[in-house]
């Protein structure tokens, strides 16, 4: 297929100044509110501004070379992609990884809206860039990086994948009881949750947990330990990590399986042993989630989709 006879997904979302129109009518009633808190209502102006700039520069730039589709975030879920697809992500970071969880391979290009204000880890081009970069990528002459993804599936079928990491524990703070099995050991745990992580989210939420185990071991802390923390580990990586939250040792629960690595020969299995409120989310949103209650076992590791990123 000629490049220019495919289409181009952009992907968008709404900006906090539209948020905050939609949630109090008025752009009047807007300013009011956050002005009342003592916040500078003109930051989420700039934001605004900057990101319709971008925007417009960036849609002008793809129509010249496809055809092009605009989906807002929300519809990600429920939008379904053409194999050969290219898709142009304004983001920020998150945006590209919630962008990722709904493909399959398809490559995803993005461009930072306002590089003064987001770091763009996953951000590597500006929209002046495109008129160059595109050309290429339609072609697939650009360089990719794969992101490797987790999935959770459970003994009735249901799958969740997830690009930086899954949780499964409650739904809100109360303990999380469950039977866990990996690498040829197993035990019964109580605690506030596990954490599964791939290789892009282990500089997101696993990194946060990495670095207080860190500060509690103090001098006698892992250089692999540290090196986790610093620089995480590749996208690539076909392991991921878990860790547990705050296990808590009893009678009826251990804590020697708090840390370590799920691959194809080191699976992860886990059985829930909560009433209710048990769930697995993936990628911090809990709204996309499993339910997780007594006797559904889980069965945690590398999915067989995986994430494509033009570099």
């Amino acid at each position: 297929m000629d490049a220019g006879d495919r289409r181009i997904v952009l992907v968008t979302r709404s900006t906090r100044l539209e948020e905050l129109i939609a949630r109090h009518n008025t752009v009047a009633q807007a300013r009011f509110q956050i002005e009342h808190l003592g916040a500078d209502f003109s930051d989420y102006e700039r934001e605004h501004a900057s990101y319709l700039t971008a925007l417009t520069e960036v849609e002008a730039v793809l129509a010249r070379l496809a055809k092009v589709q605009r989906l807002d975030r929300r519809y990600l879920p429920s939008f379904l992609f053409a194999p050969d697809a290219l898709v142009v992500v304004l983001g920020q970071d998150g945006l590209v990884a919630n962008t990722l969880k709904y493909l399959d391979g398809q490559p995803v290009l993005g461009v930072n809206p306002e590089p003064a204000r987001w770091d763009g880890v996953l951000l590597p081009f500006q929209p002046a860039d495109l008129a160059r970069i595109m050309p290429e990528a339609l072609r697939r002459q650009r360089a990719t990086r794969t992101v490797t993804m987790a999935r959770a599936q459970l003994a009735d079928g249901q799958v969740l994948d997830a690009v930086n990491d899954l949780f499964i524990g409650p739904r809100s703070h109360q303990s999380a009881r469950y039977h866990l099995a990996v690498g040829g050991r197993e035990e019964a745990q109580s605690s506030s949750g596990i954490i599964v992580s791939t290789g892009l989210g282990s500089t997101g939420w696993f990194r946060s947990l990495v670095c207080g185990a860190l500060a509690m071991q103090g001098a006698s802390a892992s250089t692999d330990l540290a090196t986790l923390r610093d620089h995480g580990f590749a996208w690539d990586a076909s392991h991921l990590r878990y860790t547990v939250r705050e296990p808590f040792p009893s009678r009826t629960s251990a804590a020697t399986l708090v840390f370590g690595e799920i691959d194809a020969d080191v699976p992860m299995a886990v059985t829930s042993q909560m009433p209710g409120h048990g769930v697995i989310f993936s990628d911090g949103i809990e709204q996309d989630f499993l339910e997780f209650n007594a006797g559904m076992r889980a069965e945690i590791g590398v999915s067989p989709r995986h994430g494509c990123l033009v570099v």
